[in-house]
């Protein structure tokens, strides 16, 4: 964008019925796991609508990573929050993951009554490599916004190198982080500031809605009595909700179990699966261990965060264990309460927690630590894709062989071609992964 081109007003604040359309969007729009639904937003609320101005978003950003959840969901929340209040908060959040709870819910239905579905893997074997490029490319993306100076650099490598080569948890490296930015903030201030100062993304992007200097609007302000009542709505409602699950044991027992992964889930989907596969598998047998994979993949190639991969769960647990009389009635409740107990705590901790966040913009003691944060992410963003690539480049490797089996090159060259025309030719992140289900579709019928 040229200076001639960057415009010099903030565009109108949009309504919630036209900010409803934008959720719905990117709730069928969301794939590329974590690193690509915040990629999506920041190109699209950042850069193009300027709802929200690039500081503003990456300390909201920073926030969301801290907390335990889908931090992509949360960071929708989040915006939608501050720009609509509550009403905002449960629109964005619910139309974030509707979409992947009905799509997944009707996959589960199709995989326990017809089994193999050679379409849908076509089209999965062409979305994966699709995905390693969004999420490298999310890498780059936050990268060249994050990481402006060697020290921050340094931390994302350190990271990098933690997660994949010592196997550190990510709450650790988080940790880790987090003091790394505190003292930091005080020792080399300069080095962990969260940005170029006011106006710096306006120099990219023009004013935002909510801009660097906007202040929080009445509804984000905070209190100690808000964050009170807001805390004590939340706990009645978890509490009636599970109280209400009373007259089935399985449906009970799904509802306090995931409302315990929702707090373990720290660091992303992959930092609370084993904790959902013993749980599931192991100890309630909900399902099975090769349809928990199956369910992790279909989690992976479909829209929204990939913890959705519990509405998976919790389908296949009501059918398996009949809660209900009618078997899709019996899957759709297992799905439901799964699906509502994990996420009921991302919208407690956005719409009790912002106020809080919000009056410690601008803090260097607050930011300090977030920004370092911000920087370690960029090495997990990129240790995901080094993930990704793996399991799509060596489909049949496992832990103990890593690069055992066949090398399979097609999604090597497909991951290229999405990568260069992601980078190079901006091509809009949808229509990439589209393309590339549709060559997967043909190429079932051909391979």
């Amino acid at each position: 964008m040229t200076d001639a081109a960057i415009p010099t007003t903030a565009p109108p604040t949009p309504t919630l019925g036209e900010a409803f359309k934008y959720w719905l969007k990117l709730g069928f729009i969301s794939f590329g796991g974590p690193a690509g639904q915040i990629a999506m937003m920041h190109q699209e609320l950042v850069e193009r609508r300027r709802w929200i101005s690039e500081h503003r978003y990456l300390h909201a950003l920073n926030y969301c990573m801290l907390l335990p959840g889908p931090e992509a969901i949360q960071l929708a929340i989040y915006i939608s929050w501050l720009m609509h209040g509550v009403r905002g908060a449960i629109t964005a959040g619910v139309l974030f993951f509707l979409p992947a709870f009905v799509l997944l819910s009707l996959l589960a239905g199709i995989y326990l009554n017809f089994g193999e579905v050679p379409a849908v893997k076509g089209i999965f074997y062409g979305i994966k490599p699709a995905v390693v490029a969004v999420v490298l490319f999310a890498a780059w993306r936050i990268g060249s916004r994050a990481i402006k100076n060697e020290t921050l650099f340094a931390i994302a490598v350190l990271a990098f190198v933690g997660i994949l080569f010592f196997d550190i948890d990510f709450p650790w490296i988080v940790l880790a982080a987090a003091i790394l930015g505190a003292i930091g903030g005080k020792l080399m201030p300069s080095k962990f500031k969260a940005g170029g100062g006011h106006g710096a993304s306006n120099k990219a992007y023009g004013p935002a809605i909510i801009d660097d200097d906007t202040p929080p609007p009445a509804h984000a302000k905070f209190s100690w009595g808000k964050l009170v009542a807001t805390t004590a709505i939340f706990v009645v409602i978890g509490a009636a909700s599970l109280l209400a699950l009373r007259g089935s044991a399985d449906l009970y027992n799904m509802g306090e179990f995931f409302t315990k992964a929702a707090f373990l889930t720290i660091g992303g989907a992959y930092a609370v699966l084993p904790y959902v596969y013993q749980g599931a598998v192991e100890h309630f047998g909900w399902l099975t261990g090769p349809q928990m994979m199956d369910g992790l993949a279909l989690g992976e190639t479909t829209p929204g965060p990939l913890i959705m991969v519990v509405t998976w769960v919790g389908y296949l647990g009501g059918f398996t264990k009949s809660v209900l009389g009618n078997p899709v009635a019996a899957g759709l409740a297992g799905a439901t309460v799964a699906t509502f107990f994990t996420f009921l705590p991302s919208f407690f901790f956005i719409i009790a927690g912002g106020p809080m966040i919000e009056s410690t913009r601008g803090e260097l003691k607050f930011t300090a630590p977030l920004t370092a944060i911000t920087a370690a992410v960029v090495g997990v963003i990129l240790n995901l894709a080094v993930f990704f690539a793996w399991h799509t480049f060596w489909p049949k490797a496992t832990q103990a062989a890593p690069f055992s089996g066949p090398f399979d090159a097609i999604p090597v060259v497909i991951a290229i071609a999405c990568f260069v025309a992601l980078w190079k030719y901006k091509a809009d992140i949808m229509k990439v992964i589209g393309a590339c289900a549709l060559f997967g579709l043909a190429y079932s019928f051909i391979a």
